[in-house]
């Protein structure tokens, strides 16, 4: 599941962007009359910026970030529909396979979602 409608690497960053329709499926019933993006969602948002900071990562090429933590995740500000959600991610470290990331979702420059993340680089076998 695509969430994101652009994303681009600019310097060590990923940017990326999204704009809430309302015609989208985790909406359905969160909540009735009163939709707003499930924390959730928010959360995998940042995780598929952070895709963007791998494309030059010679240790990713060919493998699958796996989600392995998220950490510090704060919910300032509900996301409804018709708010454009920017995202702004990094690489903070590597170890090995792991991937350590911070990111930042934001509506009008207001933050609706800061958190710490992990993904284990997984090659198939």
């Amino acid at each position: 599941m695509l969430l994101l409608d652009e994303a681009e690497l600019v310097g060590d960053e990923a940017h990326g962007k999204i704009t809430i329709t309302g015609d989208e499926y985790f909406l359905q019933g969160h909540f009735p009359g009163n939709p707003v993006v499930p924390g959730v969602i928010q959360c995998e948002m940042l995780a598929q910026n952070c895709c963007v900071l791998l494309m030059g990562d010679e240790e990713a090429r060919g493998a699958t970030p796996f989600y392995t933590s998220l950490d510090k995740v704060r919910f300032k500000r509900p996301v409804r529909p018709g708010d454009t959600v920017d995202l702004v991610c990094s690489i903070t470290r590597a170890r090995g396979p792991f991937r350590f990331a911070t990111g930042t979702a934001s509506v009008n420059g207001e933050v609706c979602c800061r958190a710490d993340m992990s993904f284990a680089l997984m090659h198939e076998s």
